[in-house]
């Protein structure tokens, strides 16, 4: 597409003067892109081999803290460098920036060079090299929903996140004419994302007012985390520039429903074979695909931190709501936490339910090739699919309730340790128990209005 760009056709581009600024960007714990912006001059003279980042980009919160108590970065050690090295084959021009390019990096110890192990593009390389070992690969694709409101950011902050107005006064699910109100802002991020060589395929009204939902056509594992990234960074950014704000929160409002991010997945051979299907198996699934499936619900409450990453977002599982409380798989029924897609056809997949659209891709992605690994290297049994209303499933496997169960269930996880690492296990069991430390010493305005006047 338009918007993918190689180093010579940067260099042009310069010459040109279409292009002066590149964005040099790594993923950070909570899927945002930091980095830096470069003059096109110094990008293509030196900065498109490395540049250098603080350390702390991948030990902090949502405030940017510099937080205590991991092993990788200290004030003791005197927060240093790690390398930022750019991945070229992501460099493509952002359309809806003047005259701007980007880059995705890898991010590297600045000494030895190697991938820092805990980094999220690491994390999930590394379980794509398990895939290329074993002869396959993941080809992965994620939805995204979101809140668009008639205010600006600046508006909405200045007014403490209260009192703003949704884009729309009712549940808009598929519904066209309250989304033709909206594509001012719709068709601005479908066509520059497209631009930027991002391969959308719609975006339709979802199930509350004022939600959205973006999707993009699969792709490998790496690319389909990288382009998540950047849609969700896009979104923000052209919704900006209209004078509008958005809301990738999982649960923003009591009274709405939450927002997700399904992760579909199947894996395929290096030669292009779809391997989870057989078509004289029950629905069309293969033996490989039966175990990969038993694999992800054997560990799914070990998972769940990487799907569902922050205390609000466990305020999204509520029954009734098309997000799944129960763990569980079931053939195209979206009560259950796994969707059996597009049975006894190529496109067989499933499709994860449980994330939130907080979630960080890389991790996500990583997290669900590991436990589906594990269900192929042990040859784990499916048990029988789910039939009915999953809400209402008794003595059937939970989503965990809370991010400190969640944490708990991490930790405890042999499984993520030895397909991760020790050292990346604990890493984010540290940034999980953050979360819940700085939540629980904060004052909330539900005590506040409880408990002011009554207690």
């Amino acid at each position: 597409m338009s918007g993918n760009l190689t180093f010579d056709a940067l260099k042009k581009a310069f010459a040109a003067g279409e292009i002066d600024t590149v964005l040099t960007v790594q993923v950070d714990m909570q899927g945002r892109l930091m980095g830096k912006r470069f003059h096109a001059s110094n990008f293509i003279e030196s900065a498109h081999q490395e540049t250098h980042a603080c350390n702390y980009l991948i030990a902090t919160d949502m405030e940017m803290e510099a937080v205590e108590g991991y092993a990788s970065t200290s004030w003791a050690a005197g927060y240093g460098d790690y390398v930022m090295r750019p991945d070229m084959s992501t460099l493509r021009r952002i359309p809806w920036l003047d005259g701007t390019a980007m880059v995705m990096c890898d991010v590297e110890d600045h000494h030895t060079h190697k991938d820092v192990p805990h980094s999220p593009r690491a994390v999930l390389k590394k379980q794509i090299a398990r895939l290329e070992d074993m002869g396959m690969k993941a080809m992965m694709a994620s939805e995204l929903e979101f809140f668009l409101f008639h205010e600006s950011y600046r508006e909405a902050h200045q007014s403490g996140y209260r009192g703003i107005n949704l884009i729309g006064p009712y549940n808009e699910d598929y519904h066209i004419f309250q989304t033709t109100k909206e594509e001012d802002v719709m068709r601005a991020i479908r066509n520059g994302l497209y631009d930027a060589g991002i391969a959308v395929e719609c975006s339709k009204g979802e199930a509350s007012a004022g939600q959205e939902e973006i999707n993009v056509k699969y792709d490998d594992a790496l690319t389909s985390a990288d382009n998540h990234a950047i849609v969700k960074n896009g979104c923000k950014e052209i919704a900006w520039s209209k004078g509008k704000a958005l809301t990738f929160m999982a649960k923003w409002d009591n009274a709405s429903a939450g927002s997700s991010s399904h992760i579909h997945q199947s894996l395929w051979s290096l030669k292009g074979k779809p391997l989870f299907l057989d078509e004289s198996g029950e629905y069309g699934m293969s033996k490989l695909m039966r175990h990969y499936v038993a694999g992800l619900l054997s560990h799914a409450s070990a998972v769940t931190y990487f799907l569902a990453p922050n205390i609000n977002s466990y305020k999204r599982f509520v029954a009734g709501t098309f997000a799944p409380t129960k763990a569980i798989w079931s053939p195209d029924n979206r009560t259950a936490g796994y969707r059996l897609c597009a049975e006894k056809t190529k496109g067989i997949r499933v499709e994860c339910r449980v994330g939130g659209s907080d979630l960080n891709p890389h991790l996500a992605f990583a997290a669900q090739l590991a436990a589906g690994l594990d269900g192929i290297a042990n040859e784990l049994e499916l048990e029988p699919a789910y039939v009915g209303d999953a809400y209402e499933g008794k003595g059937v496997r939970e989503i965990p309730k809370t991010l400190r169960a969640a944490a708990e269930a991490l930790d405890r996880s042999d499984m993520l340790r030895g397909a991760l690492g020790n050292d990346v296990v604990d890493h984010y069991v540290r940034a999980a128990r953050r979360e819940q430390e700085v939540f629980d010493s904060r004052v909330t305005d539900w005590e506040i209005f409880r408990g002011f006047e009554r207690s």
